[in-house]
This record gives C-alpha cells, structure tokens and sequence, in this order.
C-alpha cells in the first residue's frame, strides 16, 4: 500500500479548515507565551522571598521591567517585521524573497542587540536615573542597577531570539518556536531559586539566571531554523537596503509601538506609584503588570497562531480564510478572558500575595488587578484587531491601535489621573486606557474586514 504524501506547506496553510488550523498553530504559541510569561514573572515572585529588603528588590525588578520591554520591543519588531513579510511571499511562491528577508531581519537584530549592551553598561548611571523616581529609596536604586547591568548583556540574545521565533512561526513551524521558547524558561525557573536563594545572590541571581535561559532559547532556535522546510539563516542573503528596511518597519513598527510604548508606559507608572506611594506602591503595580502579562499571553499566543493563518492566506489572496479566522479568534478570546477576569476579581488579594506577602503591597495590587480585570475580556478584541491589521500589511492602521493601549490612552491617563484621585488614579489608569483602545479598535476591524 503506498503511503500518503504529506501535504506541503502551501496546501497546509491554504486548504485546512481555519479553526483547525489556528488551533494547531496556537496551542504551542500559547504554551510558548504561557512560560515564557511565567519565566518573567519568576524573578519578581523569587526575590520576593528574600529575607532582608525584599520589597526593595521587587521594585528593583519591577523598574528594570521597561527596559527589559524595550528590548523585547526591538525583537519583536525586527520578528514581526521580517516575518510578516516572509509569510506574505511564501504565500506568493516567492521563496527567495522571503529567504533574503529571514537573514536580513537577524542581521539587524544582531546589531541593533550588540549596540544597546554596549551603550547601556556604558550609560548605566544615567540609565537607572532615568527608570528610577526620585522618591525610590538608595537600596532599591542600587539594586535596580545590579540587575540592569546584566540584563544588558543579554540584550543581543533575547532580540534575536525573537526573530528567529517570530520567523518560524511565521512560516507555519510554531513547534520548533515553542520548544525554544519554553527550554529556555524552563531552565531559568529553576536556575532562579538555586541562584537567588541558595547562592544568596539576590537580583544579580535573578539576572543572570535570566540571561542564561535567553541563551539557551536561543541557540534552539537558531537550530530548529536549520530543520524541515524552515527558511535557513545566511550570510550571503543579507539585504540591507531601502526595500527590506522598509518592509521590516511597515511589518514590524506596530510591534516595537505596541512593545516600546509598554517600556514608557511601565516607566511613568512607576514614577507615579513611587511619588504617591514609594517602594511598597511601585512593588504592588509592579506585581499586577506581571499577573496581567501572565494572564494576556495566552491571548497573545492564541493569535499568534493566527498571524500566520492570516498573513499566509492574505498573500495567497484567500480573504474569506482572514475573516473567519478573526471572528474565531474574537469570540473564544473573548469567553476565556471573561472567565479568568472574574477570578482575578474575586482572588485578587490572594494572588498579590503569592509574590509579596507584604501588608502595603497587597493594598495596592488588589485594587490595580481588580480594576483591570473588570475591562479584561475587552482585550479579546484590542488584540486580534491589531495582529489582523498587522499580519496583512495594514501599517498605519495597526500602528495606530498598537499605540493606543499603552501610549495614546495610557499616557495621558498616568500623567492626569493620578494629579486628581492620587494612588487611585496610578490605579486605574490602565483600566480607563483599555476602555478607549476598544472603542477604537472596533471600527478600524469593521473597516477592514468590510474589504472582504
């Protein structure tokens, strides 16, 4: 009896059932995003059990966190960029184009990574100056500048870790993304107590054991890039010119708007949480951003799985495939995000409390968690709209609703807010910016898939 072909690539992405095939896609995406979440959120609930000086330490972490957002910003972007273009041609039966791009999209990684390690240990000072508060206290500043000097050095790894995930994903091979992801999460989680605790290294532990696990996830990757039908990295391919530069910033600017304006946005919500409430305040925002990014990146991932579908099927002139995987994506987002917003509400307390056992902490986190989950179930539509809008090419449009959530809305909320209703105000200024970003994002969905 002979035995049955396995379908190629293009009949894969353009012939199964779209609900079958996001959820093939998504499920490693979300397991990715899952860890990978949680790898970020270990170092906050391991130095949270340090015996002396623990809250200033989970602050330190937590004013590390926009710089660690800025650097994932330019992964993404150069990821996104490069890999939404790739998808595009591979839909187009353009393989060289999109060979070109995948080598392209790491080379300007590797650069742009090297160049903020090297200038941000040179800047260190000023740099911490810069995330800190003037009322964060001399032992959380100190700190803060331990851990940033080494997540620094990581910096080249974790941008082109990015890619080169974003590149397979991209290109349909989501496996391969995942166990790179999740290997080197995995091995940070339990490098975090050994070092934190058991070596007594604090924040630098915390750090290290960070960037030990981006370098692992990294070399997976490069590796899994070699395997299969996946597009392979080389030197020879490597086009920096007006064309693929522009592709990259038309791909991937809402990424590094959505991801960069998160560091500003991280930045200024912690200068307000240490003017109106110190260490324990910063500490408190510090933990509820964590707990949200954990909860989002299964969201994340889930349309993760159908960037691909989306962008592949675009490319392949199959619009009637974009339009269902978005509603697909929208309603059961939508449903799971309602049902883990009420647990939130009801848990909040317990669940600040998990990281930081501190009476003050835990004022703060409760309210901010509570507030943020009332609008949670929203962000099923925030999100899809802007990778849809992103995953077809539509730059402008998906710039602009990438900004809002966390730059057009957010900004003028943490600046405004907080001068009336004080800590209150630091409080729910996420929640009055997700409110507007999804008043703005329904009609530019209505807009676009109109076209369809």
């Amino acid at each position: 009896m002979q035995k049955k072909q396995k379908p190629d690539r293009f009949e894969y992405m353009t012939q199964t059932p779209v609900p079958s095939l996001i959820l093939r896609l998504a499920v490693p995406t979300m397991i990715s995003m899952l860890v990978t979440a949680i790898y970020n959120t270990a170092d906050t609930f391991f130095v949270g059990r340090i015996p002396e000086n623990a809250t200033q330490a989970t602050a330190a972490v937590g004013l590390v966190f926009p710089l660690m957002s800025f650097i994932q910003a330019c992964g993404f972007f150069f990821g996104h960029g490069s890999g939404n273009y790739l998808s595009r041609m591979l839909g187009a039966g353009k393989k060289q184009e999109a060979s070109e791009m995948a080598s392209t999209g790491f080379a300007l990684a590797l650069i742009t990574g090297v160049t903020v390690a090297v200038l941000g240990n040179i800047f260190i000072h000023p740099l911490v100056r810069f995330l800190a508060s003037e009322d964060v206290s001399a032992e959380a500043l100190e700190m803060t500048g331990q851990y940033a000097r080494i997540i620094l050095i990581g910096a080249p790894f974790m941008m082109c870790q990015f890619v080169v995930n974003n590149q397979l994903r991209f290109q349909g091979s989501a496996i391969y993304a995942m166990i790179g992801l999740v290997s080197g999460a995995v091995i940070n989680m339990f490098v975090d107590p050994l070092l934190i605790l058991g070596f007594g290294m604090g924040v630098r532990g915390a750090a290290i054991a960070t960037v030990f696990g981006q370098i692992i996830s990294f070399s997976i990757l490069l590796y899994g890039s070699t395997r299969g039908e996946n597009i392979r990295l080389h030197f020879k391919n490597i086009r920096i010119n007006k064309h693929y530069v522009l592709q990259i910033v038309n791909g991937g600017a809402p990424s590094l708007l959505r991801q960069g304006l998160a560091a500003v946005s991280t930045m200024l919500l912690n200068r307000a949480a240490g003017q109106f409430g110190g260490d324990a305040a910063i500490a408190g925002m510090s933990v509820t951003t964590r707990v949200l990014m954990l909860l989002v990146s299964a969201l994340i991932g889930f349309g993760q799985g159908f960037q691909p579908v989306c962008s592949f099927n675009y490319g392949a002139n199959l619009k009637h495939r974009v339009k269902e995987g978005y509603r697909f994506c929208v309603k059961w987002g939508t449903i799971c995000l309602t049902a883990i917003a009420a647990a939130c509400f009801f848990f909040a307390p317990q669940i600040i409390s998990l990281f930081r056992n501190d009476p003050a902490v835990i004022a703060v986190g409760q309210v901010a968690l509570r507030c943020q989950a009332c609008v949670l179930p929203l962000n099923g539509v925030i999100v899809m709209t802007n990778m849809m809008l992103q995953s077809v090419g539509k730059g402008v449009k998906a710039s602009l609703l990438a900004s809002a959530r966390s730059g057009l809305f957010f900004i003028p909320a943490i600046l405004i807010l907080p001068l009336f209703f004080g800590l209150t105000g630091v409080e729910i200024s996420q929640t009055v910016s997700d409110v507007c970003a999804f008043a703005l994002s329904v009609p530019l969905a209505v807009s676009e898939l109109k076209k369809y």
